[in-house]
């Protein structure tokens, strides 16, 4: 067992459950491991990193520790706001804020689009320009929309994808540090959340509430989808949980649903590491269901 920065502790070739997670340069479908081309170069990113952020990846790590998969998703969601604030009051957050510097962001219009096919409802971000990073103002239109899925019964299947050449990058930088306070981010992360809506919706529709990912699927455009009961990945596309690199930790609801979906060490792995995974390997995770070209 090796010790990082922030008390993270990381096996080697022998799965453990007390790990975060562990490497090995063995092919293996133990959910605890994660297969690496290199172990030592794996260590050796993960010890930079969590030397850069140890406060973030040690929340990180208790975090999921903390998830139950098998209770509802909202005191998980809870519990990883609660988190996520006190991260943005920390010094990383801060210093990622410093390094940005200031930042606008633009308003564009129709950020989530919404038709409906009979009885099914197609749900599309639509910031193509900026990949459909993911807005106030998007987190807003998309929940309108579900909130149609969800209070009219004869929708009976919802399908969630994005215009243009992604999926969803993941939040928008230029609005982070935009809140007054994290208590308020937190209020507004809970009582108007995304995840919570999705995983109802699955809770009814099963595989029917789908999403169809392409292009980048980073952050909490890939906590989203993981909430529904399918995901259908093109094969170029690629999946990833970057937060760590500004001092946070994933805030969409990902720590509940990649954790359902992969188990918790391989969302550290993801979340610790910023390593992005291709379409192949999520599906073999179980982080998607298929793969297939549109």
């Amino acid at each position: 067992m090796i010790e990082l920065p922030g008390g993270i502790r990381v096996a080697v070739e022998k799965p453990s459950d007390t790990a975060a997670f562990t490497l090995t340069e063995a092919a293996t479908a133990d959910r605890r491991a994660v297969t690496v081309d290199s172990v030592e170069q794996t260590l050796r990113v993960l010890a930079e990193r969590c030397e850069r952020w140890p406060l973030a990846a040690a929340v990180c790590d208790d975090v999921l520790r903390s998830v139950d998969v098998a209770a509802p998703a909202f005191g998980g969601l809870i519990t990883e706001s609660l988190a996520y604030s006190t991260l943005q009051s920390g010094p990383e957050f801060a210093r990622w804020l410093a390094e940005r510097g200031p930042a606008t962001v633009p308003l564009l219009p129709d950020p989530v689009q919404a038709e409906r096919d009979g009885n099914t409802l197609h749900i599309r971000f639509n910031r193509p320009q900026r990949h459909n990073a993911f807005s106030t103002d998007a987190r807003a239109a998309l929940l309108e929309a579900l909130e149609v899925a969800r209070l009219d019964l004869s929708v009976d299947a919802v399908v969630l994808s994005g215009n243009g050449r992604s999926f969803c990058s993941g939040g928008d930088l230029a609005e982070f540090g935009s809140f007054d306070d994290p208590a308020t981010a937190h209020l507004a992360r809970t009582r108007h959340s995304p995840a919570l809506v999705l995983d109802e919706l699955t809770g009814r529709l099963g595989r029917h509430c789908r999403a169809d990912v392409h292009g980048q699927v980073l952050g909490s455009g890939l906590e989203m989808a993981a909430f529904c009961g399918w995901v259908s990945a093109h094969p170029q596309a690629t999946l990833g949980l970057p937060e760590l690199a500004l001092g946070l930790i994933p805030g969409a609801g990902g720590t509940v649903s990649i954790t359902r979906r992969i188990g918790r060490w391989r969302t550290a792995y993801l979340v610790l590491t910023g390593r992005s995974i291709d379409a192949a390997t999520a599906l073999d995770w179980g982080l998607v269901d298929e793969v297939v070209s549109r």
